[in-house]
């Protein structure tokens, strides 16, 4: 099957050709060592897509990234599935998001399995405690190196990031509507449509014919709650199924952003979970590898076992899924157009802003004492001067966190 489209780059050098096969290994491999959650991976993304093996046009991943900061779900998973779809269109991203998803899933399933045989994993609270604030280092320089890809050397777009810096660390949530709105603005700014007369009319007195310039609404999206409710069986599974839907569906923002959500639908309205059990799981989302919204199956496999774990995943990762391959074809379409690239340029950057206040955010949480100040501070300064593999820093921070806690 072909590409959706040709790669295209506003640079000087053209994406390298690669084949699909080793697209789909690079996933894997990021979803199997991928730790750090959502920022950090679209940050290794960026870094080795992009900058290092030149598969993917800057561009490309930027639309990518506003697409996703556009449409509800987790942004990581949603860039992973816009490269598939780049490429081999619906399949392509379904392609990619089994491989990038898989191991993850692996994961949380046997520590589940255990977990359910032990009755509660103390060592997870332990590894939370070291890995929490060295993940916090590896975030942070993956979204400084985000908003230098997207703004540049526009003062306009360093502006627009630093707003919603702001906002997103003074209130702890990631304004999407703030982020359409910085779109709308760049659309003002640079790329002002012209008004039309809607009584103008041909040389010969009649209406010119209108163009056909494809779907007329920008984001269509239908949840398929109906193929669900015919898919799984059982009032448990069924429950689990309707309500991870509905949680990737309505949740915008960072895979953490569905935290919330989850803890008052899981722990208050379906009393399925404790609250320690909860955040247990959370602890599982944030210390394995691949999209923190993984918990899904963590969760699920807690409830109902096996099949609840598969449930709970291919609920929440469905309209997620969708998010991508609906309104795709309509970006891809109408990308060119100048105020469709205004609005993305705009989009992006306070994307990238919400991204770096989301850090700020996640830290409070990370570190609680001086020791994990001490951890964050002395794995940013290895980081940002060493070149070392994530995987060893995380296991390192684990190891410590089990023996100072």
């Amino acid at each position: 099957m072909s590409q959706v489209r040709p790669e295209h780059s506003d640079n000087a050098d053209t994406p390298a050709p690669v084949g699909f096969a080793r697209v789909l290994g690079y996933f894997l491999r990021l979803g199997t060592i991928g730790f750090g959650g959502p920022i950090a991976t679209v940050g290794y993304m960026q870094r080795d897509l992009v900058e290092q093996r030149n598969w993917m046009a800057r561009q490309d991943f930027l639309d990518g990234v506003a697409l996703g900061q556009t449409m509800p779900g987790p942004l990581a998973a949603q860039v992973a599935m816009w490269v598939g779809y780049l490429r081999r269109g619906p399949l392509g991203a379904l392609a990619v998001a089994v491989a990038f998803i898989a191991p993850s899933f692996l994961i949380v399933v046997t520590v589940g399995f255990l977990y359910s045989r032990y009755a509660g994993l103390p060592v997870v609270q332990a590894l939370f405690y070291g890995i929490a604030p060295a993940v916090m280092a590896i975030i942070t320089i993956a979204a400084v190196k985000l908003v230098r890809l997207t703004d540049r050397r526009d003062w306009r777009l360093w502006a627009i990031s630093a707003l919603v810096f702001v906002l997103t660390a003074l209130t702890g949530t990631e304004p999407v509507l703030v982020i359409i709105g910085a779109g709308l603005l760049m659309i003002l700014l640079d790329a002002r449509p012209r008004l039309r007369w809607p009584h103008r009319r041909g040389k010969d007195g009649e209406q010119p014919p209108a163009r056909d310039d494809g779907p007329s609404r920008s984001l269509p999206f239908a949840l398929p709650y109906g193929a669900l409710g015919a898919v799984v069986g059982g009032g448990t599974l069924l429950a689990l199924g309707l309500f991870f839907l509905k949680t990737g569906a309505v949740v915008f923002g960072s895979g953490l952003a569905i935290v919330p959500f989850l803890r008052d639908g899981v722990v208050n309205q379906h009393h399925w979970l404790t609250q320690a059990q909860f955040l247990d799981a959370v602890a599982m989302g944030l210390i394995t590898p691949g999209p923190v919204v993984i918990t899904a199956g963590f969760i699920g496999y807690l409830v109902a076992g096996l099949p609840g774990a598969i449930v709970a995943t291919v609920a929440i990762f469905t309209p997620i899924y969708l998010g991508v391959i609906v309104p795709g074809p309509w970006f891809l379409r109408h990308r060119d157009n100048k105020q469709v690239k205004a609005f993305v340029t705009g989009a992006t950057a306070a994307a990238a802003g919400a991204l770096c206040g989301a850090v700020v955010v996640l830290t409070r949480q990370a570190v609680t004492d001086w020791t994990t100040a001490a951890i964050a501070i002395v794995t940013l300064g290895l980081l940002w001067r060493f070149k070392i593999g994530e995987p060893y820093i995380v296991v390192a921070a684990g190891a410590l966190g089990i023996l100072l806690h």
